[in-house]
């Protein structure tokens, strides 16, 4: 039974991981969240998987620096807003449902806020 939940998990972790990378270049499906989710999994069930999770550059980019630092660096919420307001941006003149058009505005401002008033900013070169 303690090999199920071990299983279940790394493939919970792997499933997650994927999703996530997937998210890196689609705006609507986020990235954090499952990168989360999988460093939770593998955490629990394999020590392997886990280093390994650690030593992508998806990770580092998305989780790894807040982790450690609790905060993300000026620079890096530029390139991340710049990110979003792009591809956002690229749905939102696309899409030709007015409703899904604010509702995507809405998770652009949210995104937004959150980012600016609600993560810590570090400076450039700041603790690293």
């Amino acid at each position: 039974m303690k090999q199920l939940k071990k299983y279940s998990l790394i493939i919970i972790g792997l499933a997650s991981f994927v999703l996530g990378a997937i998210g890196s270049f689609l705006p609507l499906l986020p990235t954090t969240p499952f990168l989360l989710l999988a460093l939770y999994c593998f955490t629990r069930s394999s020590e392997k998987f886990n280093w390994w999770l650690k030593s992508t550059k998806l990770y580092q980019n998305y989780v790894g620096e807040y982790l450690e630092h609790r905060s993300i660096s000026i620079d890096k919420k530029i390139k991340m807003l710049i990110s979003i307001y792009i591809m956002v941006g690229i749905s939102i003149y696309f899409v030709p449902i007015l409703l899904i058009k604010v509702m995507l505005g809405l998770m652009l401002v949210t995104q937004t806020v959150v980012l600016l008033f609600f993560v810590k900013t570090r400076k450039i070169n700041e603790n690293e």
